[in-house]
This record gives C-alpha cells, sequence and structure tokens, in this order.
C-alpha cells in the first residue's frame, strides 16, 4: 500500500473532514460540525490523523485523552487543551471515518493499528470509543469489550455502546503491578 499514508492534520484538511463527517452522520443525527470536530482536534493534535490514499483524502481519526469510561458530548465542543491528569491514561477515539471511495481496503483496522502504536509510544494504558450504528460488532473484533454499563451522552443515541480494551505494550507485555484488563475488564 504504497498510495497510503497516515499523517497528521493540516489546515487544509478541515473542508474534506467536514463533508466526510457529515454524509458519515447526519443522516444518523450524530453529525457534530466543523468547530466541535475542530475543538477535539485541538485539544490533542498528536493523536489524530488524515489518511491519505491513492493521491486523495482517504479518512480521517480524532483521538484525545479523556478519563476511562467518559467521553466527549456530541453536542458539546471541548472546551480547551485537556487536563494533564487526564494524559497518559485513557485515550479516547473520538471518530474514525474512511471515505467511500476507500472502504473495503483494510483501512480503518490500518488507522486504528497507527493510533495504538501512538497510544503506546506516549504510554497509554487503554483505548476506548463509543460503538455506533451497530458498529460494536467490528470493534469486538479488535480487541474492545462492550461496557454497556457506562452512561453514555443522550447526544449518542439510545443504541451507543461504550467499548474500551487494554493497551499493552508492544513485544514487552505488562509490568508488573499494572493491570489495564481490571480497569476495562
Amino acid at each position: 500500500m504504497t498510495d497510503t499514508r497516515i499523517r497528521r492534520f493540516r489546515e487544509e484538511d478541515w473542508d474534506e473532514v467536514v463533508e466526510l463527517e457529515e454524509r458519515a452522520y447526519a443522516a444518523s443525527g450524530l453529525s457534530e460540525g466543523r468547530e466541535a470536530l475542530r475543538s477535539r482536534h485541538r485539544a490533542s493534535p498528536s493523536t489524530c490523523f488524515v489518511l491519505e490514499h491513492a493521491g486523495g483524502f482517504g479518512g480521517y481519526l480524532l483521538a484525545l485523552p479523556y478519563p476511562l469510561f467518559r467521553c466527549p458530548d456530541l453536542s458539546l465542543a471541548e472546551d480547551g487543551a485537556v487536563r494533564e491528569s487526564n494524559r497518559g491514561s485513557n485515550l479516547h477515539t473520538h471518530d474514525l471515518v474512511i471515505a467511500e471511495r476507500a472502504r473495503g481496503r483494510g483501512l480503518a483496522r490500518r488507522m486504528q493499528r497507527h493510533l495504538e502504536e501512538t497510544g503506546r509510544a506516549a504510554r497509554y494504558r487503554t483505548l476506548s470509543l463509543v460503538a455506533v450504528r451497530g458498529s460494536e460488532v467490528l470493534w469486538s473484533r479488535l480487541g474492545y469489550r462492550a461496557r454497556p454499563e457506562i452512561g453514555l451522552p443522550a447526544s449518542y443515541g439510545s443504541e451507543a455502546v461504550y467499548m474500551a480494551k487494554p493497551l499493552e505494550p508492544a513485544a514487552t507485555g505488562l509490568a508488573l503491578g499494572s493491570s489495564p484488563r481490571a480497569e476495562v475488564g
């Protein structure tokens, strides 16, 4: 896949990001709009990425540090930089959307792996997300566990499910005395 690369956001990406997000979520009432999306990026630019595929825009991923078992409210923009107390614990995948022309090529999984590598390098212990529109089956295959007991903001609708997974260090396993599985399991 030499015609595909993952990189950080640039200012000129926002029109395509907003258009893709609207196509993906407007019909289900989950579209957030430009300012909310940009606020998620401002909270943690180093964990937000754009996918370039076949010479064009192929998708995006927004992730930010957030306390485990909590998530952003879709109806509200982030109110500033993520508090330092949230860094290093849980990295929340807020949004991952692949452009229609690039779907079916394993690119969402590739972006998710990139986020996991980024999270490990920054020493996050867990990853979380909110599965919408029945996507919990997909996320389960990637190691996430549904946590239906976790209450979500009403903006996600009644079918959304909070999910989390431990982010174990690559190749070294967990350090003695630490157990993110206990937190998410």
